[in-house]
């Protein structure tokens, strides 16, 4: 009996320590991120004016039509300097061929002073008959020969003529190549211009049509106006 009531209070001790001990608290709830702070609003892209438009429209015409006077020019110019490879073989192919006549008539008056000088020697022996027929005879070669000469002289002023009008059409060309090549750069600088200042610009296409309209306006009056 006394070890029962030991044991009854000494559970009655433990309850009553346990009631003393506070409860274990409850875990706090994780606050709630805090919101990010909203992005600002993007800046409105500006719409060109429609003067800005026209400008624009303008610009991009030019261009084009520049563009298309280019390739047209540039496409004679090339067959022009076709031309000119040609008329070049035929000059040096007829430069060649007198350098070879004025060098054949150079050996042929080699040959009619030898001749002659030998005659002066061998003709006091021969017979009339024989002394006139060889005069004869080198008669004819010299007339010959001097007839080639003064052909040769006269076709050589022919081709000098055509050498310089010819040096002179090519000074043209180059001048025209040149003047192209800079009308190309100065055609790329206003392309490169077009899509600086247009080509990704916003415009109200009520400007577009309005410009339209105005442009057709001033073509038909255009065309409406006698020359």
């Amino acid at each position: 009996m006394k070890r029962l009531l030991i044991a009854i209070a000494a559970l009655a001790l433990v309850s009553a320590h346990a009631a003393d001990v506070p409860a274990k608290a409850a875990p706090k709830k994780a606050a709630p991120a805090a919101a990010a702070p909203a992005a600002p609003a993007k800046p409105k892209e500006p719409v060109m004016t429609r003067d800005q438009l026209r400008a624009c429209l303008d610009l991009r015409d030019a261009n084009e039509a520049s563009s298309k006077a280019l390739v047209t020019e540039f496409a004679a110019y090339k067959a022009d300097t076709e031309r000119l490879k040609a008329e070049q073989a035929v000059i040096l192919k007829d430069v060649g061929d007198l350098d070879a006549r004025i060098t054949a008539i150079k050996a042929e008056l080699e040959a009619r002073v030898k001749a002659n000088d030998e005659f002066k020697i061998t003709g006091p022996k021969m017979e009339k008959a024989d002394f006139d027929a060889k005069v004869k005879e080198l008669t004819a070669l010299t007339d010959a020969f001097n007839a080639s000469r003064e052909k040769a002289v006269a076709d050589e002023k022919v081709l000098a003529v055509r050498r310089n009008a010819f040096s002179a059409e090519v000074d043209k060309s180059n001048a025209l190549g040149k003047a192209l090549e800079d009308r190309r750069d100065a055609q790329l600088d206003k392309e490169d211009e077009y899509k600086n200042q247009c080509s990704k610009k916003k415009y109200d296409e009520a400007d577009e049509k309005a410009i339209n309209k105005e442009r057709a306006a001033a073509a038909a009056a255009a065309a409406s106006t006698p020359k």
